[in-house]
């Protein structure tokens, strides 16, 4: 991956444009998504990821689709790991010959 820059969590995305769009409040999109809103406040302030699950419902209630919130989603953690886990990765395996 190695892109300067982190990919944007799903949340933001949310935050920032879905929701002011929809002129909704937090409390009225966690009915529409049949979730807490806590689940979705957590969300959007970005401590917590979006779950197939939850990926399942914002596909449904955008008509876009699980797949684009999953992708967000795993980019974005992706990133991090990639962060976290720098120097501490095995080398590569190169395979003896026989």
């Amino acid at each position: 991956m190695s892109k300067t820059r982190c990919p944007t969590h799903p949340g933001r995305i949310l935050r920032e444009d879905s929701l002011p769009a929809l002129n909704m409040s937090v409390a009225a999109f966690a009915r529409a998504l049949g979730v807490s809103r806590q689940m979705v406040h957590g969300i959007l302030s970005e401590r917590s990821s979006v779950s197939p699950e939850m990926a399942l419902r914002l596909g449904a209630f955008f008509g876009n689709g699980p797949q684009l919130w999953i992708d967000m989603q795993m980019r974005h953690d992706l990133w991090q790991a990639e962060r976290r886990m720098a120097g501490h990765l095995p080398a590569r395996h190169e395979k003896q010959a026989a």
